[in-house]
Parts: structure tokens; C-alpha cells; sequence
């Protein structure tokens, strides 16, 4: 199976490549673009190939106009970190549809599904669609966390939490009004509860709402710090691969 890249992020690159071996050892890489320029360009130059995994976000635009360019008649998988332009990725050329960060097992299931596709009858794009609707309707986010004050039980909504993080030992938020309670979930539990609009998971250990955030610099490593409301205990620091899709969830 020969597979072009489009990525415009290097270290998502590495990690995508680094999944592929993972979980597909033959298949072969025969490029790397990371534009739609360069996209267009190599498509034209070379042979197509059996697939494409396709970043949506390039640099200079949404790879959709990959499509308008020149004619891409290998089938597409695209990853991306939202889930806004699922139902026009599946209007051209789509296997599957992967939000980053991208999972083994869903690459595998995507490969999979990609060579059923390749070896049995024509799929229907309706159904595809509709497979893609199911999966991408909207979650139950949690509206609000039962947590212990004291010898009590106190129901905090979520709008009035400002951040959440771990001291390694134990899981904790902050509400708005800087009241501090211990929550009884993993962060990775978390992640699933949380709503992304809302709150972005800048490091293993750290959630942020959108409206807690009062100031934004630079840090050693290629890492972002947060000023945030209310006051945090501990540095909110942004990990170097998050930088990125931290900056596209702010809006850049």
C-alpha cells in the first residue's frame, strides 16, 4: 500500500509516520507535503498513490482545494483537530475522518475499512455520510460535578470552573470565585466530559477554559505559560505538541 502524507506540522509528521509503522509495517510512504501548492505539485509529478492521509489545516489553507486544483483520484483519509468540515471531507474522496490526536486504533480501523473498500463493491456515499453523522453527534458534555466541601456534598456548575489540574497525587478544579475542590475523575476521564469548545487540555496534567485565560507568553522548550483567573497553584504551562492546535482552539 503506497501512502502520501499531507501534514503541515513536522512533529505530527513523526508521530503519524511512527503509527503507520505501527500498524500497517508494509505499507510505504512515497511523500511528504505539508501545502496545498506542494500538494498539487507533487500529485501532478508523481504516480498517484493507493492513499492519502490529509490534514485539513495547511498552512496556506483548507486542503479541500486540493481537490479544485488538480485531479485526486486516490481515496483520502483526513485527520484534523476539528470535526467542523466532517460531512465536506466525505464529498471527496473519503475513506474515514480522524480527529487528532490520532489513535492506532483508529488508523488501523481506517486502513481496515480502506481495504475492504478496495477489494468489495462500491460503497454508497450516503451511508458513509450517515456512519459519519452518528459518530460525530454531539456529546453529552457534563453540565456539572458533585464534589465534597467539608462534611458536605456541593453540586458545582460546569460554567463556574475555571481550570482543572493534577499536583500527581490528586485531580483538582478551581471555580471562578477561587473555591477549590478535589474531583474524583482521571484526567484522561475528563477529557471525555469535557466539552472542547469550552476547555483545551494544554499538558497530561492541566484543562483550561477559554474564559479563565488572562495572559498568553512564551517559555523555554518551545512551551507557552498562561496567566490565568483565578490564580493557579502551580505553573499552566502549554506542552510543546499541544502549542499548535492550543493557538487554533484560541482562534489564530
Amino acid at each position: 500500500m503506497r501512502i502520501l502524507i499531507v501534514e503541515d506540522e513536522e512533529l505530527a509528521v513523526k508521530k503519524l509516520q511512527k503509527t503507520l509503522e505501527a500498524v500497517s509495517p508494509d505499507a510505504e510512504v512515497m511523500g511528504f507535503t505539508d501545502s496545498i501548492k506542494s500538494t498539487v505539485e507533487w500529485l501532478q509529478d508523481n504516480p498517484q498513490p493507493d492513499l492519502i492521509l490529509m490534514d485539513i489545516e495547511l498552512a496556506d489553507g483548507q486542503s479541500f482545494e486540493i481537490f479544485n486544483l488538480t485531479d485526486v483520484k486516490s481515496p483520502v483519509i483526513f485527520t484534523t483537530s476539528y470535526d467542523e468540515f466532517a460531512l465536506k471531507a466525505f464529498k471527496v474522496n473519503s475513506v474515514d475522518y480522524l480527529l487528532k490526536p490520532i489513535q492506532k486504533e483508529e488508523l488501523k480501523a481506517a486502513l481496515d475499512k480502506f481495504q475492504k473498500m478496495r477489494t468489495g463493491p462500491d460503497v454508497n456515499l450516503d451511508v458513509l455520510v450517515k456512519e459519519l453523522q452518528q459518530k460525530l453527534q454531539p456529546k453529552d458534555y457534563r453540565k456539572r460535578f458533585l464534589v465534597k466541601h467539608g462534611q458536605k456534598l456541593v453540586s458545582v456548575e460546569i460554567g463556574e470552573i475555571a481550570y482543572f489540574y493534577s499536583d500527581g497525587r490528586l485531580n483538582f478544579f478551581k471555580t471562578t470565585d477561587n473555591r477549590k475542590f478535589v474531583v474524583d475523575y482521571t484526567m484522561d476521564e475528563l477529557e471525555e466530559m469535557l466539552d472542547p469548545a469550552i476547555y483545551f487540555r494544554v499538558s497530561r496534567s492541566f484543562f483550561v477554559s477559554v474564559n479563565s485565560i488572562e495572559k498568553i507568553d512564551d517559555y523555554f522548550g518551545n512551551r507557552l505559560i498562561l496567566g490565568l483567573k483565578p490564580v493557579v497553584d502551580k505553573e499552566a504551562l502549554v506542552s510543546r505538541e499541544k502549542v499548535s492546535d492550543f493557538k487554533k482552539w484560541m482562534g489564530k
